[in-house]
């Protein structure tokens, strides 16, 4: 289960605070929340402190996202690990 909770700030940015398992076709929610703010050119940022999980695929979407300049706050120590081994695999493809 994953909650999304929008932070919306004076301006155009906003904050989107998840909370749970960004796995399985919660994966695609947090893409649908987050092309809400990215294709108006909104700054973006993800609070990732109330995650417990993230699959493969979420791993995937939030290395997208993070080319797309969307801030990751508040990450895991875990996750970003496997963020920063994401990026090293995209970059020798």
């Amino acid at each position: 289960m994953l909650r999304i909770t929008e932070i919306r700030k004076p301006g155009k940015d906003a904050t989107l605070h998840l909370e749970g398992e960004v796995m399985g076709a919660w994966v695609m929610e947090v893409k649908k929340a987050c092309e809400r703010f990215v294709g108006k050119g909104y700054g973006l940022t993800l609070d990732l402190g109330d995650v417990e999980y993230v699959d493969r695929d979420g791993v995937a979407l939030l290395g997208e996202l993070m080319n797309h300049q969307v801030r990751l706050v508040n990450c895991s120590s875990f996750l970003a690990e496997q963020l920063r081994g994401n990026s090293h695999q995209r970059q020798s493809s």
